[in-house]
């Protein structure tokens, strides 16, 4: 071994590894002693090194303390691996934004590299490592982990314009990283609405010169607005020249099927997955496209796949084993069918997935001619949704609403899908699913009306509010508003419209902490839904102002 006072910078990089926290996490005894040993050469206080076996015994000892920097080897024995380790992690919040996480490993695998590279490790050594290899490479993160600690902090928060201003801060006295700093500034500034400023910006860079991310961030702006040609053709292009950007492939599939082209999307991710084999979240996305496209016997392998992969992973879903169900259903099994809901009953057990459950069940039933029992499952389901207060998302609402179409209470299915047309009046894409459905269950001429009374409903109960505040009726116009967000919680405009107004009253007549809050809760949301609205920086401005009075 090299000692870590060899070389360069020695007595900057010592003090660092002095004054740090270690979590070393390799299932071999041997390896953990050996690590720890390396660390103590480097500097470390024996005191501030802990050491984990497996996955479950680190998620532990993360959660009772904070450690700045964590040594994990990817193979951990049975059960979770390195990777799925550091997925848990940040889900869980287990590390901050100042931690530094190294992969140390003997893999040297394309699949282990390029899928421990998607949950984004700090560095990915090679065993074995060296104290002058190691010290330097913490060294060089930690600085540039201070450097963002602030703005990871922020991003965090979800308070994206504080985290720009912090960019533009930083980029100003830190010339090493200003082109980083570049990135994630227009990163935040797709996501809270200010697509044409990023837009501006990618554009300036690619005139000079092809820069990957630069290409992805207009492609994702393109994508926004709706241009999907636009948006392929430059992730094409993209792709072309750098054949290992997965995140490229993953956003041309998602132009792909705004298109309509599913084919073209499956194929794109075909060619990920080789690159990236592990992926649960992509094997899904091949199965769901090969559902919809009829293929399976392909879909079946792709959901089986990814729920061997997510087996350990703290991010699996309950969608693999939906679709698998579905699947095999499609294909005349509904007793393996029942066998899949029944296993995904055991892993997650909540009110969203007990409708989905027996959404899909229902369907099964009746795609293989079990009237009576598809009956049944359409009874459960609209008393369970009676009893329940859970606001399922789109895809599940509309699969609910046609089960109940064509096997149960009509009524209640009619009013599932004017709940999702009256959530997105303007929106093409769930006009077209709603109307797909109402023609699947032989009422095209009564989901064409539905979506047109619909639209013209979510308009009126949206104005009768606006109409009051203009007014200066605020507390009546707030009532309006809120009884509207009981309809129709995922309306973006909406709540956009409900902010305009709390924050109005407020500049008016004096801050009030729940209705700050509340404003800023419908606002988040509003964000989370459409990224790409304009109006949610104005609004989050002027909401920041009121904060600081």
């Amino acid at each position: 071994m090299i000692s870590a006072t060899t070389f360069g910078g020695a007595d900057v990089d010592t003090q660092l590894i002095a004054k740090s926290t270690f979590l070393v996490i390799d299932d071999f005894l041997g390896m953990r002693g050996m690590l720890s040993s390396v660390l103590r050469n480097c500097g470390a206080n024996p005191k501030s090194i802990d050491t984990a076996s497996n996955g479950p015994e680190a998620i532990q000892q993360l959660a009772k303390r904070r450690y700045d920097i964590v040594l994990c080897d990817f193979n951990l024995g049975a059960g979770q691996n390195g990777m799925q380790v550091l997925e848990e992690a940040k889900h869980k919040s287990l590390i901050g934004p100042s931690c530094c996480w190294v992969m140390v490993t003997a893999e040297k695998t394309v699949d282990t590299v390029m899928g421990t590279a998607e949950v984004q490790p700090d560095a990915y050594l090679i065993k074995p490592v060296t104290e002058a290899v190691l010290t330097a490479r913490i060294a060089k993160i930690k600085v540039k982990k201070e450097a963002f600690v602030d703005i990871d902090r922020a991003i965090s928060a979800r308070d994206f314009l504080k985290a720009i201003r912090l960019c533009e801060e930083r980029a100003a006295v830190d010339k090493a990283n200003a082109i980083e700093l570049l990135r994630i500034k227009c990163d935040l500034q797709v996501q809270s609405g200010q697509s044409d400023k990023a837009r501006q910006t990618y554009e300036k860079i690619l005139a000079t010169r092809d820069v990957p991310w630069a290409q992805l961030g207009l492609a994702k702006v393109h994508q926004q607005a709706g241009r999907h040609d636009a948006a392929s053709q430059l992730l094409e292009q993209l792709i072309e020249q750098n054949r290992s950007y997965l995140d490229a492939y993953d956003s041309l599939a998602e132009s792909y099927q705004a298109l309509g082209e599913n084919e073209k999307a499956e194929s794109i991710l075909d060619r990920a997955a080789a690159l990236s084999p592990n992926s649960h979240h992509r094997q899904r996305i091949i199965g769901e496209l090969a559902l919809k496209t009829g293929k399976l016997d392909r879909a079946e392998k792709a959901f089986r796949k990814t729920l061997k992969l997510a087996e350990h992973s703290v991010r699996k879903t309950p969608d693999a084993y939906l679709g698998l169900a579905r699947t095999v259903g499609a294909k005349a099994d509904p007793q393996e069918a029942l066998n899949v809901l029944s296993q995904m009953g055991k892993l997650f057990d909540n009110d969203e997935v007990r409708l989905r459950s027996k959404s899909v069940e229902g369907y099964v039933y009746h795609q293989n001619g079990l009237t009576r029992q598809a009956a049944e499952a359409a009874k459960e389901l609209s008393s369970m949704l009676d009893r329940s207060s859970v606001r399922p998302d789109p895809q599940a609402t509309r699969e609910m609403a046609e089960l109940l179409l064509v096997a149960g209470d009509r009524d209640k299915g009619v009013a599932l899908l004017r709940t999702e047309v009256m959530n997105n009046p303007e929106d093409t894409q769930t006009a077209d699913a709603v109307q797909a459905i109402f023609r699947k269950a032989g009422l095209a001429d009564e989901g064409s009306n539905l979506i047109e009374t619909s639209r013209k409903e979510a308009g009126e109960l949206m104005n009768a509010g606006i109409l009051l505040a203009r007014a200066g009726n605020f507390p009546d116009a707030l009532e309006r508003m809120r009884a509207a967000l009981e309809r129709m919680p995922r309306n973006v405009r909406l709540l956009l419209n409900s902010a305009h107004i709390m924050l109005s009253y407020m500049e008016r007549d004096g801050t009030q902490a729940a209705l700050l809050r509340e404003a800023k809760r419908n606002l988040q949301l509003a964000n989370q839904l459409a990224p790409s609205e304009p109006r949610f920086v104005e609004l989050m401005q002027r909401l920041d102002a009121l904060q600081g009075r």
